[in-house]
């Protein structure tokens, strides 16, 4: 498995950094289902701790179909980030498609009271299946 080049962006001094991968030892091109796996550092470059609190994906297939997730924390976690504390994790998504696109956001509570809406930056699901990349 090889890891592809980092989309990054930073919101509210929180650097988010993703790594996707197709998994093409899990996706079954045939029946129409492809894998990827991401990879996401979550880095507090700011000065108060953050708690990952909730997730907002955005997945769109290269039809256009756009599914959205919510849900608590990432991977089960809460991730507790103090200052200068990083968090990183992977999951994954399948698609009816050989490429797709998503993005999303975390909703950061902040120590100390407020919350931040971070963005996690547009990346490209792209398979050796599809002719060209679509991010």
């Amino acid at each position: 498995m090889t890891w592809e080049t980092a989309y990054q962006k930073t919101t509210h001094n929180i650097e988010v950094s993703v790594q996707p991968v197709f998994l093409s030892e899990r996706s079954e091109p045939e029946d129409s289902l492809f894998v990827w796996a991401y990879k996401i550092r979550i880095h507090n470059a700011g000065d108060r701790k953050v708690t990952l609190r909730q997730r907002c994906w955005h997945i769109t297939d290269a039809l256009g179909n756009t599914e959205v997730v919510r849900g608590e924390g990432v991977v089960g976690e809460q991730p507790v980030l103090e200052p200068g504390q990083s968090f990183e994790y992977t999951s994954g998504t399948p698609l009816p498609t050989p490429s797709g696109i998503m993005v999303g956001s975390y909703d950061m509570e902040v120590d100390g009271g407020g919350w931040l809406a971070v963005d996690i930056p547009a990346f490209s699901l792209d398979s050796p299946h599809e002719s060209s990349p679509l991010n």
